[in-house]
């Protein structure tokens, strides 16, 4: 999973839209900028920009969501145009910045939201100059600890995200974002974190899956952050296998609507054909109508059924098909 996907060439290769992207960025950096002081003379401009930002945002998924229904008529701009209008949007809010830092050269919080915006846009780098200048004036800070790590995360050395995630947590042990971010690096990195910590691998596994826990403590009702510990799972071997029928059992209870249940059938379903409980496994991919996942419905109701007549899966040229 990145945490740092530039916002420029996804749009431009899939179409999607910077607002999607730029709150999934805020969420998972756990970016906070709340106003100190309102009669700052400083916060008063730096909320105007940030706000200026937020247009910026605005302003180019409507140039998109335009240029796509042109497009579909014939008479869209070329994505070149496209790429130029959009760095021209984005070089006005970069403009304001630098006017309010060369203004306001100790501002902290103004390097942080600067960082932010560069790294939304897909200037990890310079996000990271700046995330940096923020942290020397106020080290105190920690989601700029935690931006970091999540830059060094993905540009590595992966070592200063470990440590960096722990610094943010050391400053506010409360915000969960900091353990689900520090889990995810512990986990796809697994050979740094044995070196580094001097523990072997199903060790790192537990660090990880602790982390994803102590993240679940503070935001029990957060599905994405259950999936996320839950899918965990799929990658220990040997597989934990009740203890990820826990994990998905508890991601159900907290499903709102029947479209996130399913979701999570899914898995349980996979897990349960996996552990010989086939009944169960028919009842919840019988309990899925939700078309997104016909496919991985068919799937596990072969292999299901594979299980339940291996005879007939000997003779069938399908059984020759691995998923």
């Amino acid at each position: 999973m990145s945490l740092y996907t530039s916002i420029l060439s996804v749009i431009l290769a899939t179409n999607s839209t910077v607002v999607a992207i730029s709150n999934e960025v805020q969420s998972a950096t756990g970016v906070s900028l709340p106003v100190v002081d309102p009669k700052d003379p400083a916060e008063i401009e730096l909320r105007q920009i940030m706000m200026d930002d937020d247009t910026a945002m605005d302003d180019v998924q409507k140039m998109i969501q335009e240029n796509n229904a042109f497009t579909a008529k014939g008479a869209g701009r070329s994505k070149e145009d496209l790429n130029r209008l959009i760095h021209a949007r984005f070089d006005e809010v970069s403009k304001e910045y630098n006017a309010f830092l060369v203004k306001y050269p100790r501002s902290a919080r103004g390097y942080d939201a600067y960082g932010t915006f560069l790294n939304d846009i897909g200037k990890e780098d310079e996000a990271a100059v700046q995330y940096e200048k923020s942290k020397n004036i106020d080290p105190d800070n920690p989601a700029v600890w935690n931006n970091l790590a999540n830059y060094y995360g993905e540009f590595s050395p992966v070592t200063n995200a470990f440590a960096y995630y722990a610094k943010a947590i050391e400053l506010d042990p409360t915000e969960p974002t900091y353990y689900q971010n520090f889990a995810t690096t512990v986990y796809l990195f697994r050979h740094d974190a044995t070196n580094f910590y001097n523990i072997n691998e199903p060790q790192v596994f537990d660090m990880a899956l602790g982390l994803y826990r102590k993240a679940m403590q503070l935001k029990p009702n957060d599905l994405p952050l259950a999936a996320d510990y839950a899918e965990s799972y799929y990658g220990i071997k040997p597989l934990r296998t009740n203890d990820a029928l826990v994990a998905w059992t508890n991601a159900l209870a907290i499903a709102k609507d029947d479209n996130e249940r399913e979701g999570v059938y899914i898995h349980l379903a996979r897990l349960k054909i996996t552990t010989g409980r086939y009944a169960e496994a028919q009842a919840q991919l019988d309990a899925i109508t939700n078309s997104a996942y016909a496919d991985m419905r068919k799937r596990l109701q072969r292999n299901l059924n594979d299980k339940l007549h291996p005879a007939a899966a000997t003779n069938s040229p399908a059984s020759a098909i691995v998923d």
